[in-house]
């Protein structure tokens, strides 16, 4: 079920339209069916809203796209592409994250894949679908989690400070258009997974690019060190 008190108070504030909207009593209800099915939902209920929790509204100087959690059990934590601190071996996308970070910046992250670090100085590590069914990739798309995520977009899109969207592959990248780009910078490159990094992901630079551009409007930049 989608309880708008799972949501952090910072978040249910801008998203309150949202919350109440028919598609997400929808998605509750598709939530509810699979959970009497016996179903796993992946992650736990718990660590569902992560990114919004690690990263307030008025703290998002960037924004990472992902497509939906891992579904493999003890992997998603509710922050894209991230893993708890003892998950060996990466998840291989994690792992071409992390050799493109390596490349571009000389940063070697292998030895963690827990990502709050970044969160909590404002990556909001946002997949477009915030639930899986275990072993089910793609299991929960279209179900109305797209809805609440593109009011998320929007919301950060709306702030007068400047942001840097970063769309990995296709799902994510259907949210370009919401996107203003003469105030904001959208990265687009395709997805990390080993099925696709090879096409435009490596050499892409956008560890490097997200941060020249935050240090040009007088942002902090991000400490890519985990």
């Amino acid at each position: 079920m989608i309880n708008a008190l799972e949501v952090p108070t910072s978040w249910r504030v801008v998203l309150a339209d949202a919350l109440a909207h028919p598609q997400m009593q929808a998605l509750s209800a598709f939530l509810a069916t699979e959970q009497t099915a016996g179903k796993i939902l992946l992650p736990p209920v718990a660590d569902r809203f992560n990114a919004l929790q690690a990263t307030p509204p008025t703290a998002v100087k960037v924004v990472i796209l992902g497509q939906d959690p891992y579904p493999t059990p003890g992997h998603a934590h509710g922050l894209a592409f991230s893993v708890l601190p003892d998950v060996k071996p990466l998840p291989r996308s994690l792992q071409n994250i992390y050799k493109e970070l390596l490349a571009d910046t000389g940063i070697d992250n292998q030895h963690c894949g827990y990502l709050q670090p970044w969160a909590e100085q404002g990556v909001l590590l946002l997949n477009t679908v915030l639930s899986v069914a275990a072993g089910n990739a793609g299991s929960h798309q279209k179900r109305g989690w797209e809805y609440l995520t593109d009011c998320i977009i929007d919301s950060v899109n709306a702030q007068a400070q400047p942001v840097v969207f970063v769309l990995w592959g296709g799902h994510a990248q259907k949210k370009a258009a919401r996107i203003d780009t003469h105030r904001h910078l959208l990265i687009q490159t395709a997805h990390p997974s080993p099925l696709s990094a090879r096409h435009g992901f490596f050499g892409s630079k956008p560890f490097s690019k997200i941060n020249a551009f935050l240090q040009k409007h007088g942002r902090s930049v991000i400490d890519w060190r985990v």
